[in-house]
């Protein structure tokens, strides 16, 4: 029995959900060990803890989503058992009086339906309105949890969405009904830090607004833990599908007992950088440049016209060596574009990009080749942007066979194993593959691979976004290793601003394709000159 196997909660007269001696076997594997929670009503209570923790399977748990699990113990509902309920009984509940916003929505949206389609489906099965009806409730969830233009929103299909709109169709589902329990299960992951700002308050004024009729619960999974001091009144602490702790937000966040506790807490990022040497040189700069980009707009009779969009408009930065330039701004702003320009991967409408000097445009043939080794990028999802057929031997050594082909097979691997050695790996690693590693192993190997061609640039497009808090600190504090010992230039794209505050040098900030404000990284979130920055940083929690 664990410590905590007694049902814990502050809650006032008998809780809305009560979780008693919960475990979860999958075969011989223990995903959740003998937990026990209780949720009042009206309560925000915050399930934290790394991945593989167990929070996302207690959540699949209550809703009786699990297949092959032995499921233990008692998970009630008002008083009833939802353990002994059968199919048909939880497919009532699911949905009206239980929701739950999933992490991945592109996954949870099924791709042959429109949104309108699917947010009407929910509120017509479960409420027993007309289809119009319906579809003028979708506009309105729409509208309240941030989609622009919600009417024509409805009609279009998941994939014709970005990640942070599809993330607030989940949301929109999920409140449709207004259930009496929401489980969201990392709701704001994909959402720049002002919808994500957004959100959190819908969530709140919606909880308000049901307080005196249902009195909505809200069981947060998350690994923010500035969204859980925000939003959670108390915190649930899991470890190895193990509850090891749990009380009042400010009980936690002030004194944390429990040691892993107290090593989640202390994973926020912490800066510690060198400042950079008065004379260094400038690697890269960008002089005024414009990037556009071929559109369609509808004419006359059906007909269609083309046009342009000015994804960047006359931006203008620059990185030094030993330099950490963060770029921040929401999703469409234009970093991203900004930097496949920086790499020369980006045709400009206008303007320049320069590496040492030179015009990058200048560079032709083999010399085009050698610049490529130069001007390094490591993506934001390693899993994807690693090779599942190959071993990390050949992920890793695939840049020095196409740019040192003079190099012969023992050498290329003992440049390998040294670069493995670096980011924390050994040699054991060469010949497994992406999926036999974590997450955080997976980003190490992306930086290997950019790392062993010697670069003297490398773009770290939001690199530890999809990573547990402790995983972020570790490879924040590689990369800050890495920076001192080999003097490279960072351009650090993130919508995290303490990861930018505690990573970067200087900051430019974009909005709608122009930077809007940019200069040392301090003096910016001290004291932001422009009303988008001081937005962003109200909405970051970090202000």
């Amino acid at each position: 029995m664990s410590a905590l196997s007694e049902t814990v909660g502050s809650t006032n007269g008998a809780p809305l959900l009560s979780i008693e001696h919960l475990s979860v076997r999958f075969g011989d594997t223990l995903a959740v060990d003998d937990i026990a929670l209780a949720i009042g009503r009206g309560e925000r209570v915050a399930l934290v803890g790394e991945s593989g923790s167990g929070k996302t399977v207690t959540a699949l748990a209550i809703l009786r989503l699990l297949r092959d699990a032995r499921i233990d113990g008692a998970i009630r509902l008002d008083g009833d058992d939802l353990l002994a309920k059968n199919e048909r009984a939880m497919r009532g509940l699911r949905g009206n009086d239980i929701a739950m916003i999933f992490q991945e929505p592109m996954t949870a949206l099924n791709p042959l339906y429109t949104i309108g389609e699917q947010i009407a489906e929910t509120i017509v099965l479960h409420d027993g309105v007309s289809k119009k009806e319906a579809y003028e409730r979708a506009v309105g969830l729409l509208e309240r949890t941030g989609i622009p233009e919600p009417r024509r929103r409805l009609l279009s299909y998941p994939h014709q969405l970005s990640g942070g709109q599809r993330q607030r169709v989940m949301i929109a589902m999920a409140l449709a009904c207004r259930p009496r329990l929401l489980l969201a299960d990392e709701p704001t992951t994909a959402l720049d830090v002002t919808i994500r700002g957004q959100i959190v308050d819908l969530l709140l004024e919606l909880q308000r607004e049901e307080a005196e009729r249902r009195g909505m619960s809200v069981l947060l999974i998350t690994h923010d833990l500035n969204l859980v001091r925000r939003f959670a009144q108390r915190v649930a602490v899991m470890e190895k599908g193990r509850l090891v702790e749990t009380g009042p937000v400010e009980q936690i966040f002030e004194s944390p007992q429990h040691a892993y506790t107290q090593r989640l807490i202390a994973s926020r990022p912490e800066r510690n950088v060198l400042p950079v040497l008065p004379l260094a040189p400038i690697l890269l700069e960008a002089k005024d440049v414009s990037v556009d980009f071929a559109t369609k707009l509808p004419g006359f009779q059906g007909w269609w016209r083309r046009g342009r969009f000015r994804a960047v408009n006359d931006a203008s930065v620059s990185v030094r060596q030993g330099e950490t330039l963060g770029i921040v701004g929401e999703s469409g702003s234009g970093k991203s574009t900004l930097a496949m320009a920086l790499l020369g991967l980006q045709r400009t409408a206008g303007g320049g990009v320069e590496f040492q000097g030179r015009p990058i445009a200048s560079y032709q043939g083999r010399e085009r080749l050698g610049l490529r080794s130069h001007l390094q990028v490591v993506f934001q999802d390693p899993f994807s942007s690693l090779s599942p057929r190959q071993t990390i031997e050949r992920i890793v050594g695939e840049g020095l066979a196409l740019h040192r082909p003079e190099l012969s097979a023992d050498e290329r691997r003992k440049r390998i194993v040294a670069v493995l050695r670096e980011v924390g790996l050994d040699r054991t690693a060469l010949q497994r593959y992406p999926h036999e590693f974590s997450g955080g192993q997976r980003q190490r190997i992306a930086i290997a691979r950019t790392l062993v061609l010697e670069p003297r640039v490398i773009v770290l497009d939001e690199p530890t976004s999809a990573l547990d808090v402790s995983i972020q600190q570790q490879v924040l504090r590689l990369l800050t290793e890495l920076q001192r010992k080999y003097n490279l230039g960072y351009v650090f794209i993130s919508h995290d601003l303490a990861v930018i505050g505690a990573m970067a040098h200087r900051v430019a900030v974009m909005q709608n394709g122009e930077i809007v404000e940019a200069g040392d990284v301090t003096k910016i979130f001290d004291d932001p000159s422009h009303a988008y920055t001081r937005k962003l940083l109200k909405a970051a929690f970090v202000r």
